[in-house]
């Protein structure tokens, strides 16, 4: 270990106590309205973000432009034939708040087609990285790579008004949005499917064309237009809608934004969620007999797991304190759909037994499941075994609420986000009453 690296391994050490004690002894000392425990412990709670486009309601769950996920599914126009909505008809809904028309959201499709077209020079990136490249970082890349075809910046260069900004912004973001699916379903099929490429169908509604690229047959098509809907936005204070929000603040454009939220969409404690829960639901299956186990097996096996130190993942949530309506959204799709498979079975009986044990149990503040209770069982039923390609599954469905929030936010005229930061030594004046003249 170098000197450098020693010394900085000792001031660590040191300071790890000092935040401790403050967060032990002061975290409910307040500094202009806002507690050490929310400075410290990631800005929790702090009400300092504006959209319109989501709210995540405690008891409630997330509500689209005001609707639930009941609402919008049911009033958006519906693909013919199909259980779910047009993905392009809820890209309406969220950009103005008004439920579109049959007419009105076809419209939608046809613009996307027109758009649609994947840049060669995005796919010889792709091809040229090493095939063992995580498909997140490949995701990432892609969009990024598309930053050359930014009408924004092109036109914020040569000189705009303010008041305009928001137009080559909506540009931007419909371009993105029409060629993601594509270049979603580009990277499994090069990368988990023996680079067999599926070129994409003419005029095709996004759920539809997805499948289509991704060789799956249907129902995936509504597999795919409920998933990409419910992923779409959760409020602006997650990290992926976060960070895109932050990096626009600076009037970066739509691509240089999407990165940064699909980045902080791969950390493991955001969407790489859904991929740890589903290994856990397979461990509880092979564990417990290859088989759907019994109640009292079940129940046996949590306990076991609570009291080893470990979560049961896919249960609790920062905010919601009600079993997550994404949750149920997925629950009526399998049992539509899934009802025989085993997986589901079991993702069911987790549900019957676990939050009985949790409440008893005594530690866990929401004792009831999240989306990533259930989401990846069902990529797992149509064939997308590959669990590292999960999150990019769902960044294609964020990026639907966050690029509609970044329009508003540009048309808005939002200033650069800039919170103010202070120190621990600060922080520790405050707790022993003190003050400090920022």
């Amino acid at each position: 270990m170098t000197t450098l690296k020693e010394k900085l391994h000792e001031k660590i050490l040191a300071h790890r106590s000092r935040t401790a004690a403050l967060l032990r002894d002061h975290r409910h000392v307040e500094i202009d309205r806002v507690t050490i425990g929310q400075c410290i412990g990631g800005i929790r709670d702090v009400k300092c973000l504006v959209t319109d486009i989501s709210f995540l309601d405690p008891q409630e769950g997330i509500r689209f432009r005001g609707k639930t996920i009941p609402e919008t599914f049911s009033q958006l126009p519906h693909v013919p034939g199909c259980e779910y909505p047009y993905v392009e008809g809820f890209w309406y809904f969220l950009l103005t708040g008004d439920v579109p028309t049959m007419e009105e959201t076809l419209e939608v499709v046809e613009d996307f087609s027109l758009r649609s077209a994947v840049p060669q020079y995005v796919i010889d990136i792709l091809r040229a990285m090493p095939r063992d490249t995580h498909p997140m970082t490949m995701f990432s890349m892609g969009v990024l790579a598309m930053q050359r075809e930014s009408i924004f910046a092109r036109k914020y260069a040569a000189g705009m008004k303010k008041s305009d900004y928001w137009d080559p912004m909506y540009e931007d973001c419909c371009n993105i949005l029409a060629r993601i699916p594509a270049i979603a379903a580009y990277i499994y099929r090069m990368k988990y499917r023996s680079d067999t490429i599926i070129p994409p169908g003419r005029y095709l509604d996004i759920g539809a064309n997805f499948a289509h690229m991704m060789g799956i047959p249907r129902p995936y098509d509504d597999a795919a237009r409920m998933t990409f809907i419910i992923h779409s936005d959760h409020e602006s204070g997650n990290v992926s809608s976060h960070a895109t929000h932050l990096v626009a603040s600076a009037l970066a454009d739509a691509y240089y934004s999407l990165t940064a939220g699909l980045n902080g969409l791969a950390g493991p404690l955001h969407g790489l969620a859904n991929q740890e829960v589903l290994r856990w639901i397979q461990e509880v299956y092979h564990r417990l007999g290859g088989k759907v186990p019994s109640e009292d097996d079940l129940r046996e096996y949590i306990w076991e797991t609570l009291n080893s130190g470990q979560v049961i993942p896919g249960y609790g949530h920062a905010v919601l304190r009600k079993t997550d309506p994404r949750y149920l959204a997925l629950k009526e799709f399998c049992e539509r759909h899934l009802h025989d498979n085993e997986l589901f079975r079991v993702v069911n009986l987790i549900y019957k037994v676990a939050p009985s044990i949790l409440m008893e149990h005594g530690k866990a503040k929401d004792p009831w499941p999240n989306v990533d209770a259930q989401s990846g069982v069902v990529h797992w039923h149509f064939g997308i075994t590959d669990y590292d390609f999960y999150t990019v599954l769902f960044g294609v469905g964020r990026a639907i609420g966050v690029l509609a929030t970044i329009i508003w936010d540009r048309a808005l005229g939002y200033p650069i986000e800039r919170p103010k930061s202070i120190t621990t030594d600060m922080l520790e004046k405050y707790a022993h009453g003190g003050s400090w003249d920022f």
